[in-house]
């Protein structure tokens, strides 16, 4: 597991994080999100040892970690940083050989990542010849190349096409499945809905909200329910303890407590047909937008 707890970090009298805390577990993707200058590309830096916190902690499975630890991390930043004169696959195998790897282990996994991420074709072209989503996989196959302990990626479905996408998200799924902590930003939140088993909300520099999809979107449902009736839903609007804060013809999104819930379905049943009810299940950009509120 990968630990961030207490980190803060100043330029002069400007404080960009303040004791952030959150971890990345094992065989699970964290989704890492927030606004521009919200403190996510600061963190992973921190994380990666390429910025030093002037106070908290970064450590792997209770260990603090070692320049040696770092090295076998992989890291994807949002600036792509490929040679473009560099042919794509000689790229990978070098940068897996500055990792340790043989040379037959590089070329093994050079050729397996790019197969897998629909580049096999232009393994001998020149990076700069690629276009920008191939460019992009060619950036994660670098993340990736070396087998990294834990994964970090800024960005990484910048510039993908839906197919591209769902070809990456299967090679994340499989690393995280595998055992390795993978902590990525994305600005595209239906993507990290889809994927993320946690998420990490931050903003000014702090977090706003972490855990996993499931509790959060339980926590941030709070006390809202939807139902929809075959028929009008228009009477819940006179239901005593009922607050609607959406209604369309037989659906409504209302505010109550338990026991006022359940007599409004109650009601309801012998209103006519019931065709769903249950508490509302907020998506991730309902629950961003309130969690940095």
């Amino acid at each position: 597991m990968l630990e961030i707890q207490g980190v803060t970090k100043r330029y002069g009298d400007r404080t960009v994080l303040d004791g952030v805390d959150f971890t990345v577990a094992r065989a699970r993707m964290t989704g890492f999100v927030g606004g521009n200058g919200a403190g996510k590309t600061t963190t992973m830096r921190i994380i990666l040892g390429v910025l030093a916190a002037d106070a908290g902690t970064v450590s792997l499975d209770g260990a603090p970690l070692t320049a040696d630890d770092r090295r076998r991390f992989g890291y994807m930043p949002e600036e792509r940083g490929l040679y473009p004169k560099m042919r794509v696959a000689e790229q990978l195998i070098y940068l897996a050989r500055l990792h340790g790897l043989t040379p037959a282990a590089a070329k093994r996994n050079t050729e397996a990542l790019l197969d897998r991420l629909g580049l096999g074709e232009r393994a001998d072209d020149l990076v700069a010849s690629l276009s920008l989503g191939n460019q992009q996989r060619a950036q994660i196959a670098a993340a990736l190349v070396h087998d990294p302990l834990v994964l970090v990626l800024d960005e990484p479905f910048s510039g993908l096409d839906p197919l591209a996408v769902d070809v990456v998200v299967g090679v994340l799924r499989d690393r995280a499945a595998a055992g390795v902590p993978v902590l990525f930003s994305s600005h595209q939140l239906d993507i990290v809905e889809r994927l993320c088993d946690d998420l990490v909300i931050i903003a000014d520099g702090g977090i706003r909200a972490t855990g996993s999809t499931d509790a959060l979107r339980r926590e941030h449902g709070g006390s809202r329910f939807e139902i929809l009736l075959a028929g009008d839903a228009g009477w819940i609007r006179d239901f005593p303890g009922v607050d609607v804060l959406d209604f369309d013809g037989g659906y409504a999104l209302f505010e109550a407590d338990g026991v006022t819930a359940q007599g409004l379905l109650l009601r309801a049943t012998t209103q006519g047909t019931v065709v769903s009810f249950g508490p509302h299940q907020p998506s991730l950009a309902q629950i961003f937008r309130e969690a940095i509120r």
